[in-house]
């Protein structure tokens, strides 16, 4: 009888020698394209507003009235709104508004950077934000002299807010936003 549990047990040891060292059937995760995007090139744009900027020639710039403008991205279904309003004794609600607009984001954000910009020589002084995750807006500014000018810009994306997928459309704006912010100048 002995013989016959041993057969029996070594039976049982190979099925699932056998049976569990077969590598396991996983689905494959979801990835996402590898976009290369050309070499930036930047144009000056300048109008009658109070401050011009560079930009890159990839977008598209659409005057929406009162100085206000959009850099449209179509190839990276992006688009840039720059909104302007003039400082008149009321720099602290300006403040508080640009910073607002981003901290509306911290419900889907998983992190907002900020980044103070000082440009002494242009007396151009503001906050860039970087913001991390699912959120609409993944890149956010404003600029000021905090005496007669004060300038907010923010990035939104054609597509549900995404990080992953959206990620290499959002570095590439994001350069072309801190080329904007150096290179801005009040008038």
């Amino acid at each position: 009888m002995n013989t016959r549990y041993f057969q029996v047990f070594c039976f049982f040891l190979i099925s699932a020698l056998v049976i569990g060292c077969k590598d396991d059937v996983l689905p494959k995760p979801k990835s996402y394209l590898s976009l290369d995007y050309p070499e930036p090139k930047y144009k000056v744009f300048d109008r009658t507003c109070g401050y011009s900027f560079n930009y890159n020639i990839l977008g598209n710039i659409i005057d929406k009235g009162n100085c206000n403008f959009d850099i449209e991205y179509p190839n990276l279904k992006a688009t840039v709104y720059l909104n302007y309003k003039p400082v008149n004794k009321n720099i602290n609600s300006l403040l508080r508004d640009a910073q607002k607009l981003t901290y509306e984001h911290v419900k889907k954000a998983d992190e907002i950077l900020e980044q103070p910009f000082v440009n002494r020589d242009k007396k151009t002084y503001g906050m860039f934000y970087e913001v991390g995750g699912n959120a609409a807006s993944q890149s956010q500014f404003y600029l000021t002299d905090s005496v007669k000018h004060f300038l907010v810009g923010s990035v939104y994306f054609y597509a549900k807010p995404n990080y992953d997928s959206v990620l290499p459309a959002s570095e590439y704006v994001k350069n072309d936003l801190r080329v904007l912010m150096e290179s801005l100048k009040w008038k």
